[in-house]
């Protein structure tokens, strides 16, 4: 598993071409050839892109699932809706459809954030109104997510 470091600020051209960050190359050099997955996110209007391996193991998951029960059906046409295999070209750049684009509502100014084995893909005016609005609610949030577990099972 990937566990990918930082938050970047980058442009999308006229194209939806994102220059990936030189520090997400290198966190992501072992995995560029392998190509990756780009989809709409599940709770935030933004995307995610996931290297191919990371894909996989998603996949595997999800294929587990029982298909002959409708919400796990709904589920899987919902979670892959939208979903495109994309490379990193010669220069460093990764090509968002339109589709995708339109969805996350990409203009111009882009930021790229961590999300442990995964990239989100935001508007940079959205990103910073999700971390606004998220701030007021973290301690909380960060209480019952993580205060309430032992030590021992979080590893």
């Amino acid at each position: 598993m990937i566990n990918l470091i930082g938050t970047y600020e980058c442009k999308a051209d006229a194209k939806g071409r994102l220059m990936m960050t030189s520090a997400f190359k290198k966190q992501l050099a072992p995995v560029l050839q392998e190509g990756f997955v780009v989809k709409r996110a599940v709770f935030q209007p933004c995307l995610e892109l996931y290297p191919m391996k990371e894909w996989n193991l998603m996949m595997e998951k999800i294929n587990k699932l029982n298909r002959f029960v409708k919400k796990n059906n709904d589920f899987i046409r919902r979670f892959t809706a939208g979903v495109k295999v994309v490379e990193m070209d010669a220069s460093g750049r990764i090509l968002i459809p339109k589709d995708l684009c339109q969805f996350a509502g990409i203009q111009k100014q882009v930021v790229l954030s961590s999300a442990v084995n995964i990239i989100e893909i935001w508007d940079k005016d959205k990103y910073e109104k999700a971390i606004d609005d998220a701030a007021v609610d973290f301690a909380d949030l960060a209480e019952e997510v993580m205060g309430n577990t032992d030590v021992d099972e979080l590893s």
